[in-house]
């Protein structure tokens, strides 16, 4: 039986990465958010903001990495693997910076079917910028706003995970996880 793929999502600085973590402390198996990843490598590289310097090259690399997570869920055994944003977040984030992008990106999120979406809503006491996360809480609020959109565009009813402690909100994940 194959696993199924669940996406967290949300703007930034929603608390993602905690709920992730407090899954995989609970034994669930769970793909880690890739754009810090993606910007290091870049670094690397010689280019010190990607995302900024060359926008759609940096969303090319996202979605790529983000197809390989989706394509290692797949092959993935057990019940349920947990995913820190999808493909879907490409594009709506695409969108949000009016980048244009073609038909690849597209069939991508088409193609890739997720069982489940959770949205992670903007939360101002929580949030926080850093070096890679820069945008204010009203453009994280905006963010949100655009994944929403995107991820109801393809079909999907995300699920909008309220406030609380990160314990709380994952065991709202967990019991408003449907099996298949």
């Amino acid at each position: 039986m194959k696993a199924q793929k669940i996406v967290i999502t949300g703007g930034p600085g929603t608390g993602k990465s905690s709920i992730i973590f407090e899954l995989e402390k609970r034994g669930y198996t769970c793909l880690h958010e890739i754009s810090r990843q993606v910007t290091l490598e870049a670094q690397k590289e010689g280019i010190d903001q990607l995302f900024l310097e060359q926008p759609l090259l940096f969303s090319k690399k996202l979605l790529e990495g983000r197809d390989a997570q989706f394509i290692e869920a797949e092959e993935s055994e057990g019940t349920m693997i947990f995913i820190d944003r999808g493909v879907h977040d490409v594009i709506a984030y695409m969108d949000y910076f009016n980048t244009k992008y073609d038909e690849p990106f597209i069939s991508t999120c088409k193609n890739r079917i997720y069982e489940q979406v959770f949205l992670l809503p903007p939360w101002e006491e929580i949030y926080k910028s850093d070096n890679e996360r820069y945008e204010s809480f009203a453009e994280a609020e905006k963010i949100s706003d655009y994944l929403s959109k995107t991820y109801i565009a393809y079909g999907y009813k995300p699920i909008i995970v309220p406030t609380g402690t990160v314990e709380e909100r994952t065991d709202f994940i967990l019991n408003n996880t449907s099996e298949v």
